[in-house]
């Protein structure tokens, strides 16, 4: 398991249910809006829509407000202007960050985000600095249990996964982005639970830190996953679980 994969999993079993849900609903609520705006309010025609949706019902959001954050998106409910931007920097020890933001003004968000890499040992790259070195995949967590190990390998690969591997009490399975939705469908045509779904940006090697490095970039993590405009943080660090561990004690 990677660092940041192990950095999410610790932090998340220690959150606070609630405080989680309300950001969680925040995030979701820019999504679906954004995505309904870009590729209309169909999710039959619209992926990203439909993964949205998916994501946000997992969640146990109403129905009502998944609607509402749609038909803003659609125009058909006023809302606000959103956009999506994408900061680039390292973090302590060289780690490579990648930002995903959805703000309604990039101005404030901006040094905002410049001043949680400058308090945390970072600092914001020019555009291009460290997207090469990360590849957009889909990604699917399944817990173990829930399937046999043999014929969710034969499910995964046959339907057009890259990759499934052993990841403590889970299974994570990549897959090209193309082949993402039929991966994902014909998992839960099985009725197999899917604790995860998701397209994101991997990379695709890690750096190794420690010590007050490690400190650092977990706390820049800390910081920058609790802004209110700051949708996804993806990174290559890799850092013990012991580490983080007391980090986050």
């Amino acid at each position: 398991m990677s660092g940041h994969s192990k950095w999410h999993s610790i932090k998340h079993k220690k959150a606070s249910t609630d405080a989680k849900r309300g950001k969680t609903f925040s995030l979701l609520n820019k999504e679906i809006t954004v995505a309904a705006r870009i590729g209309g309010g169909d999710p039959g025609f619209n992926p990203r829509l439909r993964l949205s949706i998916e994501k946000a019902k997992a969640e146990n959001m109403p129905k009502d407000t998944i609607d509402r954050a749609i038909k803003k998106g659609t125009g058909e409910l006023e809302g606000y202007n959103l956009e999506e931007v994408q900061y680039e920097g390292y973090g302590a020890g060289g780690v490579a960050m990648l930002i995903e933001v959805t703000t309604d003004n990039r101005n404030r968000t901006l040094p905002e985000i410049r001043h949680l890499f400058s308090k945390s040992g970072g600092n914001l790259g020019e555009a291009g600095s460290v997207a090469w070195m990360f590849q957009k995949k889909g990604y699917l967590v399944v817990e173990k249990g829930k399937i046999e190990e043999e014929e969710l390998f034969e499910i995964a690969l046959e339907a057009g996964a890259e990759d499934v591997s052993e990841d403590g009490d889970n299974w994570e399975i990549f897959t090209p982005p193309e082949a993402f939705e039929e991966v994902l469908k014909a998992i839960k045509n099985k009725n197999v639970p899917i604790a995860v779904q998701q397209l994101g940006l991997f990379p695709q090697s890690h750096v190794k830190i420690e010590g007050k490095n490690a400190q650092q970039v977990l706390k820049l993590m800390d910081f920058l996953e609790d802004h209110e405009d700051v949708q996804n943080v993806w990174t290559n660090f890799d850092i013990d679980e012991k580490e983080i561990e007391e980090a986050m004690a």
